[in-house]
């Protein structure tokens, strides 16, 4: 435990663990203050980490297996479902072909990524249901901020020698930097995972110490890279020691590797992130990345946030998806509870 949980316990036999939030219904609405207190991060603390390396493989596998299989979700209620994974959604473009007018394309999406006939008939006309961000390299950060001024869509930049993170620490923070100067709200940093193989905790911490410093108000997501960890031990460490550091959100993958997000991996960082949490009191966001292409693997990740982690973790302030294609196919499943019909992917456009 952290010598600043320590002291400040009541007694020697004070409790140390704090419950997490009540777990409300997942369609009960949350208050329109419901804020989320930003991680100041804590010192490193080599005891603590070590009291969370120890990772069961197989109860984290029986665990998510039981969850995808007992939680169905059906009619209306997978519409209201998928109408939040849209709102908890990052969307996002991070290929070689980019230009200012594709980033443009996407963020015209963006403000309206429903089809009119779609909306009239879920009911939601009045409704404001947009994805929480939009992604994309730094290059294009200003075009971005432009084409969402007023709408409320954050701009999320990936950063730091994206997507392997292996450029000097001077020349990441100033990529850092310079994407907060364009306008963007939120950065999506990697960490080198040479130094999670290495076990070198102190250098990893201080490197994302330095990069939540270059954010300043920005808030910080830190990828880990998780097909690149090898075990689940390495992605549970790695996990606590970004948050330690000060990340806003702990994120799986960048998109670019062999394997990325998968619901494993994402339950053994959401449980981190419930530890992190009973150690300093703080809640701490998170983002699946990579190869969530189809409404049900939506509906999946977010059936883990709900059941481990409970209501405040299906809000865009602590649950994003990070996508690209995620979006087509959940206006297709919308177009089907409507109509009885699947459409072709053409008849929705992206960028």
């Amino acid at each position: 435990m952290s010598s600043t949980i320590r002291e400040a316990g009541a007694g020697a036999g004070a409790s140390k663990v704090m419950p997490l939030p009540a777990r409300a219904a997942a369609n009960t609405p949350m208050p329109l203050e419901h804020g989320i207190a930003r991680n100041p991060g804590m010192k490193l603390d080599l005891g603590f980490l070590e009291s969370v390396r120890s990772v069961n493989r197989s109860a984290l596998e029986r665990r998510v297996a039981t969850l995808t299989k007992r939680r169905s979700i059906k009619a209306d209620n997978q519409a209201a479902w998928l109408l939040r994974a849209i709102a908890c959604m990052d969307l996002t473009t991070l290929n070689s072909n980019d230009t200012d007018e594709r980033v443009r394309r996407l963020c015209a999406k963006a403000i309206n990524p429903l089809r009119k006939d779609i909306v009239e008939g879920l009911g939601i006309a009045g409704e404001t249901i947009r994805p929480a961000a939009v992604c994309v390299y730094h290059p294009f950060v200003a075009t971005a901020v432009e084409a969402l001024r007023g709408t409320g869509i954050h701009v999320a930049a990936v950063s730091t020698a994206f997507p392997h993170g292996l450029a000097p620490l001077s020349t990441r923070l100033q990529e850092i930097e310079a994407s907060v100067r364009d306008g963007a709200d939120e950065i999506d940093v990697v960490i080198p995972r040479g130094l999670v193989y290495g076990a070198k905790w102190r250098e990893l911490f201080n490197e994302i110490v330095a990069m939540r410093a270059a954010c300043g108000d920005a808030h910080l997501k830190v990828i880990l890279g998780t097909g690149d960890l090898s075990t689940l031990r390495n992605v549970m460490l790695a996990s606590m020691v970004a948050m330690m550091a000060g990340a806003d959100f702990i994120k799986t993958s960048t998109g670019k590797e062999s394997v990325n997000a998968t619901l494993p991996v994402g339950l053994a960082m959401v449980r981190a992130i419930r530890a992190y949490f009973e150690e300093t009191g703080y809640l701490i966001g998170f983002k699946p990345a990579g190869g969530i292409s189809t409404a049900k693997a939506s509906l999946d990740w977010l059936v883990l946030m709900k059941e481990e982690l409970g209501r405040p973790w299906l809000e865009p302030d602590l649950f994003r998806f990070g996508a690209s294609s995620l979006l087509t196919d959940i206006e297709r499943q919308l177009e089907h509870h409507l109509t009885g019909h699947y459409s072709a992917n053409h008849r929705h456009a992206m960028a």
